[in-house]
């Protein structure tokens, strides 16, 4: 309608105040400056305008299509890198507990027979034979306190025989005795039970995640308690929160370390997020949150 309309209103207006007639009297009163050369010095004007303006906006198009085709596969990408990410988790998992497995079946075995054959020299005469005997069984011992200390780290037991629950438990109070920082645990009511702790996946980031938390409070917090608490969240998920009286930080610094950059890959990975609060001098915050698996939602309504 407004290109019908434009040319009307001119018409009419030319016609209303004879617009041509007037052009051509100024045009002879102003001949000395060849004034009559303007109209088509300015329709060439505007033709070049118009094919700038088409030009560019060609030229803005084809930026456009390649920002959304950059973004595309930059979101390819990521997803991708997400993929990645969980598998290269899961690998890890897999080869700790093989790792674990080994640890336990062969240096375990033999600390076991070194510990036998020290049992048997004890029952020599001997006081040399018997010194020795201790010493063998003293590092035998102290063998066997290493293996038992890197098959936790590596695979907690708690973990795969009594669930998420008494593994964090237990993860809590072997922390408190190593650093010397009281920690208190504190799991929902119905948590305790296995319901809602999610599967093995959703069971080994929380507890990935809690141990990564007070190994960095041990190094860096200054602090004097922990409380590390699993519960529900809205929207049938799972939330575990880390949180120290220590010296705090400032969550926009840069962290070099790779440690929350890895719990934050875990979360991702299982569709949650991690969230870090904290103020210098008032403690950190720590909280993640895992959705739980489609499976246990439907068992937990049922």
């Amino acid at each position: 309608m407004l290109v019908l309309a434009a040319p009307l209103v001119v018409y009419a207006f030319s016609a209303a105040v004879e617009l041509n007639e007037r052009l051509v009297r100024w045009f002879a009163l102003n001949e000395v400056w060849q004034a009559d050369e303007l109209p088509l010095t300015l329709l060439v004007l505007a033709c070049g305008l118009a094919w700038y303006a088409f030009r560019r906006r060609a030229e803005a198009e084809g930026a456009l299509q390649l920002h959304a085709a950059a973004e595309g596969r930059a979101s390819t990408l990521l997803a991708r890198n997400r993929e990645l990410s969980q598998g290269l988790i899961a690998l890890q998992e897999s080869e700790r507990r093989a790792l674990a497995r080994e640890l336990h079946d062969e240096i375990g075995q033999c600390c076991t027979a070194l510990r036998l054959e020290t049992a048997l020299l004890r029952r020599s005469e001997r006081d040399a034979m018997l010194a020795a005997a201790d010493r063998a069984d003293a590092a035998a011992q102290s063998i066997y306190q290493l293996v038992r200390g890197l098959l936790h780290r590596l695979r907690p037991a708690y973990l795969d025989t009594l669930g998420l629950v008494p593994a964090l438990q237990e993860l809590c109070e072997s922390w408190e005795l190593r650093s010397g920082i009281a920690c208190v645990f504190h799991a929902e009511p119905g948590l305790e039970g296995g319901d809602g702790e999610g599967d093995e996946a959703t069971a080994i980031a929380i507890y990935r995640v809690a141990q990564e938390a007070l190994t960095n409070v041990m190094r860096h917090a200054q602090a004097s308690t922990v409380r590390v608490v699993l519960a529900r969240a809205p929207g049938a998920a799972l939330k575990l929160t880390v949180h120290d009286d220590g010296i705090g930080m400032d969550p926009a610094r840069p962290r070099a370390g790779l440690g929350l950059l890895g719990a934050g890959e875990r979360a991702a990975a299982l569709g949650g997020r991690l969230a870090l609060a904290s103020v210098p001098g008032a403690g950190v915050t720590l909280e993640l949150f895992v959705p739980r698996p489609a499976a246990n939602e439907t068992k937990a309504a049922a």
